[in-house]
Order: C-alpha cells, then sequence, then structure tokens
C-alpha cells in the first residue's frame, strides 16, 4: 500500500470525519489519497491559521481530535497558533505537515524549516515520519497523546518521498484506556478537610467540563448544598440555573463571586489548569486550604499549595466522593452564598436594554441568552466582549460555550464555527466576537460558505481594539494605539454572499439577532457598541468592593 493511502486509513480507524487545512505541493499525495476516502472530508481553507483553530473548536466539541493539515514552511507556521491554542485550552488536535524530499532537509532548501522543533514547545509530542513502518505506530501514538487526560496537541510530519513508498502494514486499532481510580489514602484526607470546614467552595475549572466529571460534580453539589464558581473555560460544569452556581471569575480584578472564595475555608478544585485563571488573584495571601482533584498534579506555584491532591479520573474520584457524603449525610449551610448569589444576578438584570440605550456587550448578550437553547453552541473570540460573556453569559450545559482562555487567541471564533456547525449540525451555533478578531479570519467565510455550513456570525463593532483600551485606560488613564477603522460590515457580508444585518434600534437588534441565530443559515450580524459599560464596571467594581457590600 503508498503511504500516503496508508495515513488516510490510520485516519480512518482514528474515526477522523473531517481534516481542515491548505493543499500545498508537498501534500499532493496525501492530499489525492483523502479524496478517495469514502468517510474523511477534506475541508479547504483560506489560511492555515483557520485549519488549526477549526481543529481546536472540534476537538473541544467532540473530545476527539480534530485535524489540521499543511504543506511545509509558511504553511506548517500558519499553524503554529491555532495547535498552541489547543495546547493550553486542552483541546485534543493532530496537526500534520508536510515537508521536502528527505534526501534535501538536512541541508538549506527551499522553504526547509525544523518544523519539528518549532512544535515540540506547544505539543504533547511530534515526529517527523523517516520510515515508512514507522506510519501506523506514528499516527496512532499522535492521536493516542492528544486525546488522553489531560488533552492536547499532537503534530506528525510527512517528507514528500515517504508519502511516495510503498509499505505493507496496516492502521494499528485503538483500544479504549480507562482512566486511574483516585488513591484511597487520598480520598480519605479530602474528606476529612471537607468534614471540617464550615465554608467549603468548588471551583471549577476546564476538566469539569470532561468525561462525565460534570455528572457527578451536579450530584456533588446536589447532596452537599456547597457552592460552585467556575473558570470561563470550565462554565456549565453545573448549570447557572442551579442555585449552588455562583457563575463564573475570570476579570483581572475583583468581581463579586470573590467574596465567596475569600470567605471559603476550603477550596477544592476541580479539572482546574492555573493558566485559566491564576490563584494570586483568589489566593493572595497564600493561605487558603486546597483540594486538588484533577488527571494530571499540581502545577508547583506559591499561590497554589494543595493540602492533598487527588490525581485520577476526576469523575471518578467525585463519584467516590459521593458516596462517602452520602454514607455520612454530610450537608452545608447555603445561607452563607445566597445573598452573593442574588447579587450577581441582579447585577446582570442591570444591563438589559431598553428602548433608546445605546447597544452595548451585556445588553445584547441578555437577548442571545433568550434565543438560545440551553445546549446550543456559542463560540467566543477574544477581546472585551469575552469578558462579558464570560462574566454575564448563563451556560446550562458543559461545553455549550466555548472561550480560549489558555493561550486567548484572537480570531478563533468565526472559523471555530465552521467546526462547530460540522461537528454538532442539530445544534445552533452563534459566533460572537469584536471587529478587531473578525477581520483577523473574516476570509473564512468563505469556506463556510462554500461547503454550506449555517451559524450567525455576530460582530461587536467599536472600532478598537477594546480589551486593550479598556486595560490601558484603567492603568494609565488613556489608550493608545488600538483605534482602528472598518469596512460597511453588512456590504462586506454580502460580498460573499451571506445576508447581512446592522440594526439601529431594540426592536431590530431583538429581531435581527432571532432571526440570525435560528434560521441556521451563514449571516453575518453587525453590532455598534459603546464600550463606557467596560469603564463603568471597573468603576463599579471598585465602589462596590471596597466594602460596602458584603455577604
Amino acid at each position: 500500500m503508498k503511504v500516503s493511502n496508508l495515513v488516510v486509513k490510520c485516519l480512518e480507524a482514528e474515526g477522523v470525519r473531517y481534516v481542515f487545512g491548505v493543499p500545498g505541493e508537498e501534500t499532493e499525495d496525501l492530499l489525492f489519497s483523502l479524496e478517495e476516502s469514502k468517510q474523511i472530508r477534506f475541508v479547504a481553507t483560506r489560511l492555515e491559521l483557520g485549519a488549526s483553530f477549526m481543529a481546536d473548536v472540534y476537538g473541544r466539541v467532540t473530545g476527539k481530535a480534530g485535524v489540521c493539515l499543511s504543506t511545509l514552511g509558511p504553511g506548517a507556521t500558519n499553524l503554529i497558533t491555532g495547535t498552541a491554542d489547543a495546547h493550553l485550552d486542552k483541546s485534543p488536535l493532530v496537526a500534520i505537515t508536510g515537508q521536502g524530499s528527505s534526501a534535501r532537509t538536512h541541508k538549506e532548501s527551499h522553504q526547509n524549516l525544523d518544523i519539528v522543533s518549532m512544535f515540540r514547545p506547544i505539543t504533547k509530542w511530534n515526529a517527523s515520519i523517516q520510515n515508512p513502518n514507522a506510519v501506523t505506530e506514528v499516527i496512532r501514538k499522535a492521536f493516542k497523546l492528544a486525546e488522553m487526560e489531560k488533552p492536547g496537541a499532537t503534530h506528525f510530519e510527512l517528507p514528500e518521498d515517504i508519502a511516495k513508498m510503498q509499505c505493507g502494514l496496516l492502521p494499528i486499532q485503538p483500544i479504549r484506556i480507562r482512566r486511574a481510580a483516585p488513591d484511597y489514602k487520598a480520598m480519605d484526607i479530602a474528606f476529612g478537610l471537607l468534614k471540617n470546614a464550615k465554608t467549603p467552595i468548588v471551583l471549577a475549572g476546564n476538566g469539569a467540563i470532561r468525561k462525565m466529571a460534570s455528572k457527578h460534580l451536579r450530584e456533588f453539589v446536589a447532596q452537599t448544598d456547597i457552592p460552585v464558581i467556575s473558570t470561563f473555560m470550565g462554565k456549565g460544569a453545573i448549570s447557572d440555573k442551579d442555585d449552588h452556581s455562583l457563575f463564573a471569575l475570570g476579570l483581572q480584578t475583583r468581581d463579586y463571586g470573590m467574596h465567596a472564595l475569600d470567605k471559603a475555608d476550603l477550596v477544592i478544585s476541580i479539572g482546574y489548569d492555573i493558566a485559566e485563571y491564576d490563584p494570586q488573584f483568589w489566593n493572595p495571601d497564600k493561605d487558603k486550604k486546597i483540594i486538588h482533584i484533577d488527571f494530571q498534579p499540581a502545577e508547583v506555584y506559591e499561590y497554589y499549595q494543595p493540602e492533598v491532591e487527588i490525581i485520577s479520573d476526576v469523575s471518578a474520584a467525585l463519584w467516590s466522593l459521593n458516596n462517602m457524603v452520602a454514607d455520612e449525610k454530610l450537608t452545608f449551610d447555603k445561607n452563607w452564598y445566597q445573598p452573593l448569589r442574588r447579587k450577581i444576578i441582579e447585577d446582570f438584570e442591570s444591563y438589559r436594554l431598553n428602548d433608546g440605550d445605546d447597544f452595548t456587550v451585556p445588553g445584547a448578550l441578555h437577548i442571545i441568552r433568550e434565543i438560545m437553547n440551553p445546549g446550543d453552541i456559542l463560540i467566543s473570540d477574544v477581546g472585551s466582549h469575552k469578558m462579558w460573556i464570560g462574566r454575564n453569559y448563563p451556560v446550562y450545559e458543559p461545553n455549550s460555550v466555548i472561550i480560549s482562555n489558555g493561550l486567548a487567541s484572537m480570531g478563533i471564533a468565526l472559523p471555530g464555527g465552521i467546526a462547530a456547525k460540522l461537528a454538532l449540525p442539530d445544534k445552533q451555533v452563534a459566533t460572537v466576537m469584536g471587529d478587531g478578531g473578525f477581520l483577523m479570519n473574516s476570509q473564512e467565510i468563505e469556506t463556510a460558505a462554500r461547503i454550506g455550513v449555517g451559524y450567525a456570525i455576530i460582530v461587536f463593532n467599536d472600532n478598537d481594539y477594546g480589551l486593550i483600551s479598556w486595560k490601558q485606560t484603567g492603568h494609565t488613564g488613556k489608550s493608545f494605539g488600538t483605534r482602528l477603522t472598518n469596512p460597511d460590515f453588512k456590504k462586506y457580508a454580502e460580498s460573499f454572499g451571506i445576508k447581512g444585518y446592522a440594526p439601529k434600534t431594540l426592536a431590530e437588534l431583538k429581531d435581527d439577532l432571532r432571526e440570525a441565530i435560528t434560521s441556521e443559515e451563514l449571516c453575518l450580524v453587525e453590532i455598534t457598541i459603546q464600550p463606557k459599560v467596560n469603564y463603568e464596571l471597573t468603576e463599579k467594581l471598585k465602589r462596590d468592593l471596597s466594602g460596602e457590600f458584603k455577604i
């Protein structure tokens, strides 16, 4: 069998349905082999960056590795940002890059770069296939490591001469791997800490929405009445309709939820990566008692020193903890955090738009949330709107809001919408971005239109890199280098053959968003926003958290 055909057979054995990428000379054999596959669809993108973001989001929403493909040199370097995003956001991704003939890679030659070395810091593992007999092991290892907890990115390189060779191997079939059970001594220590606590709180991170962890976490809080506060990437671990939810932390300043962490005498961190939200914000005095429950040991960090680490399958640890709680009928008083939950909800409600109001991100989010079903998918780009989505957008199901928060990559949302809709065609998908992030990958509108996927592209336009302005102004009282000019977004959308909306009144905003989201047709809604709400939030939190508000 030709090696390029064998590669495709191996991808089929791994359950791959889509390969996102840009064609190149050095991947010609592989592309024609993909053409013959009845299982895998090659999605040609307009930039390798978009392809890597598509693979990244596909991995996030399915738990199966998304696959992206590029040629050598500049094609491969364009995959780096999305691969790095998957690395820090714990998304399973396999990147495949072509390479020149192995006869010339030892010397300076056209487009030849050491791609394996470039990918090493941003992958769990990567390799160059230098022998046809290594193909099956390399690909099985790439997928195995990408999908193992904690998931992440892997990469392999296929030189063009190797792709043409013959090989007599067959794909190695995947075998389900059972994750480790929790250590009983660690569980006993953790339960002892829990029994001695008065005001414990759960900090739910990215790992709390994977591998059934959410199901068992919901059972845990229902039994114990312990509150849950999540990171932006842990949103949905429990439903924000549940009165145990204290919503999410993510602002790099004190927000209302910080009161609960201040008052907590025990923090049970579940699937929490410190890259999501630095613990120095919630443990500044380094004195919090912490139980660490995760698939891997805690990072060594002076602001995060757990009393005990339960290193195992997170859902298994929670299942075991639930049994211990049930045996002793352990429960806690809810009254210490319920006033805080009411305060947070009251704050959210204050942002509803009225006729004549300037449009704002939090005001528009109220409308979007009312339109979308609990399990529908919202994908957030990076910018000031991300802070509002993380803070103000209630989430009811795990993995129904995708936020890049480890690497925090601008430009992820629009191409990510393509992957989400392909992976979950029965869900409504809305992608939310600022004008800055939109124009970083707006070319992928053509990809979405060409392959026939329908979702809403929502662009908040303030003609600015708004998050940077917000931060600069907070630090110095002014901003610099952030102002932008933009095209007519409605006409821009129409130039791709899709419908564009530019609402001017509250009634139009509601009608346009409802039509855009529920039609499940590819369309764009431009919402011109006033950023003053960002600065008002900063001042409000300074005022309210200076001592006037207590729980």
